[in-house]
């Protein structure tokens, strides 16, 4: 059950391993379509035709490749003649079935909660409406992720599959063989915060609720930025360490990761800020406590009915006590099972950032209080 916890935690949040699965041929888009302005967006383009949209998602683990090409068609009309080559996606979506938490409550935000046939771990969908439509049997419990209830999925009958895709996952097995739209939801992959919550404006075309996304986008990217600004102001730069030990390895955010821009916007020195890399890396406890064992500052996440204390911290591994923040009682710990953290913070950048700046300089920010992160329970 641990085992099973942590990988579907892993999927969720950070949606931290590296992964693939879906073709990695070279994408080739038409010439004479109008270009949809992504300005953070690094694995995303998406250009208009007159009948048709294309998406091409650009591989994160070969930045020279694309990982999936989507052909977007409007559901109510046949499919137009000589439409490039691609996965033709029949929209808007109206039987989705979505396995993360992080996309189905985008799209609850959006307006499209009508659009969710089905999901997928339903443990972690907190959401009051869409545990009561599974209840009402109008929305499908699919299953765990990592190996969906086939027989539920075909009665499903979903029109596109939303999922987060992992390097060398080998393709998706049964699900793959549906004949339905996968959408490889790479989102979680790009290297800043502002660049993954851009994506919504692709998913606001799967469910036809572009202008909707388009509207929230510019709303989250205003807040980000004025953040970012006072953030850059602080005198302050303090040190940060995240997350903790898992069985033998430690997976720790790249530097180019969203987590790794996020310390950085919010004015500190992230300890792995030397990391290249946009997801996460396993490192062993040794690596880890080398670089942040002197760290101002250690933010956690962890997920279990009561709050996490210095002296359960050091009862789950004892050598947590040898840091810095923890002796000095500078842990920040965001408790999953209480807060939203999953369901909000990826396409809602700008109110983690407001936590950590809040935390790392609390002169700034005046009146708020942090939503997500606390101070760890003293004992």
């Amino acid at each position: 059950m641990k085992r099973f916890l942590l990988s579907a935690n892993i999927v969720i949040t950070v949606l931290l391993l590296s992964a693939c699965g879906g073709g990695s041929k070279a994408s080739f888009i038409p010439t004479g379509g109008d270009t949809l302005k992504l300005r953070y967006a690094a694995n995303l383009e998406i250009v208009k035709y007159p009948e048709y949209t294309v998406a091409a998602v650009r591989n994160p683990w070969d930045t020279l490749k694309t990982l999936h090409t989507y052909i977007l068609t409007d559901k109510r009309k046949p499919v137009p003649e000589g439409v490039p080559e691609g996965t033709v996606v029949r929209i808007p979506l109206e039987r989705a079935l979505v396995y993360s938490v992080v996309h189905g409550s985008l799209l609850n935000e959006l307006g499209a909660l009508d659009h969710i046939r089905g999901v997928c771990n339903l443990e972690y969908f907190k959401l009051r409406e869409i545990q009561e439509r599974c209840r009402k049997g109008t929305i499908t419990d699919c299953g765990n992720s990592m190996s969906p209830d086939i027989e539920n999925i075909i009665e499903l009958n979903p029109d596109g599959i939303l999922l987060s895709p992992f390097e060398n996952n080998g393709g998706y097995g049964q699900v793959g063989k549906l004949n339905v739209p996968i959408i490889e939801c790479a989102d979680y992959m790009e290297s800043s915060p502002l660049g993954r919550a851009e994506w919504m404006r692709l998913y606001g075309l799967l469910t036809g609720k572009e202008r909707q996304a388009d509207s929230l986008f510019a709303a989250v990217e205003q807040e980000y930025l004025m953040v970012r600004q006072q953030a850059m102001q602080a005198e302050n730069k303090p040190s940060v360490l995240n997350d903790l030990k898992y069985g033998s390895a430690w997976y720790i955010s790249g530097g180019n990761s969203t987590t790794g821009r996020l310390y950085a916007d919010a004015g500190a020195r992230y300890v792995f800020a030397y990391l290249p890399n946009s997801g996460s890396v396993p490192l062993a406890f040794e690596t880890v406590f080398d670089k942040g064992q002197s760290a101002d500052y250690w933010f956690i996440k962890y997920n279990q009915n009561t709050d996490k204390t210095y002296s359960e911290l050091k009862k789950d591994y004892a050598p947590y006590a040898r840091f810095k923040a923890f002796k000095e009682q500078h842990i920040y710990g965001c408790n999953t099972n209480k807060v939203p953290y999953y369901e909000e913070s990826p396409f809602h950048p700008e109110k983690l950032l407001k936590d950590i700046v809040k935390i790392l300089h609390p002169e700034l920010l005046d009146g708020y209080e942090p939503k997500y992160f606390s101070k760890l329970a003293a004992d």
